[in-house]
């Protein structure tokens, strides 16, 4: 079973996603929350598995929210819910620990399958609209040259996988494109992700990006090759 709270100050939403994810077998609202401070303190109380959290709600924010629970000791997955794409705070919210976004009009099963995505440990990301977002976000700074310090500490392959990560490719692709197997693929993100202590892949693509192992148009950087 998996344990789900829901974050919204809007009633109707809580309500109307709480009947679409029980309708799903494997699927339990445990809690809801009306703003940030609840979904934390609901989160410790209550040990969600996956939270659904607004991005925009009063007192505590989606992203405030998503930031201290990714500090707590056992933090639950976030799906940050969103009402457009274009979000400029849906960035933020990636860089703060959540595990991907969903649009607020999205139809009932893309959102069962998102929980069960999450819940597994993959990221739910859109390649082509994350991308967009990371690289809009980033068009504004120059890379981190402290955090590409940090990718000192992976081998050659290593960094390949982790830059095609942040371009946005599934493990499956990343194995045609290296011709390795899925399993040496999956191998390396998780070294990857414990060596650089990331928690999801997308904390890795925010990551490539941020470091400049990615550039915008989703080139690998010459100065770490």
């Amino acid at each position: 079973m998996i344990r789900v709270l829901i974050a919204d100050d809007q009633d109707l939403v809580r309500a109307g996603l709480r009947m679409i994810l029980e309708a799903a077998d494997e699927l339990n609202v445990v809690a809801e929350a009306a703003d940030g401070d609840a979904a934390v303190e609901l989160a410790v109380t209550c040990a969600p598995d996956v939270v659904l959290m607004d991005i925009r709600m009063p007192r505590c924010d989606g992203i405030q929210a998503t930031r201290r629970l990714a500090a707590t000791a056992t933090p639950p997955k976030v799906i940050i819910l969103t009402t457009f794409d274009t979000d400029d705070n849906v960035y933020e919210a990636l860089a703060a620990g959540a595990s991907g976004f969903l649009i607020k009009t999205a139809p009932p099963a893309r959102l069962i399958d998102a929980v069960r995505c999450v819940h597994a440990g993959e990221a739910l990301l859109a390649p082509s609209v994350t991308q967009r977002l990371i690289q809009e976000h980033l068009g504004r700074s120059r890379p981190d040259t402290a955090l590409l310090r940090q990718l000192d500490a992976l081998t050659d392959r290593e960094r390949e996988v982790l830059a095609l990560i942040g371009r946005g490719h599934s493990n499956s692709e990343i194995a045609r494109e290296l011709v390795v197997s899925e399993a040496t693929v999956k191998t390396h993100v998780n070294r990857v992700l414990g060596k650089l202590q990331l928690r999801d892949r997308v904390q890795a693509v925010v990551l490539a990006y941020e470091s400049g192992l990615v550039t915008v148009g989703g080139s690998t950087s010459e100065s770490t090759r």
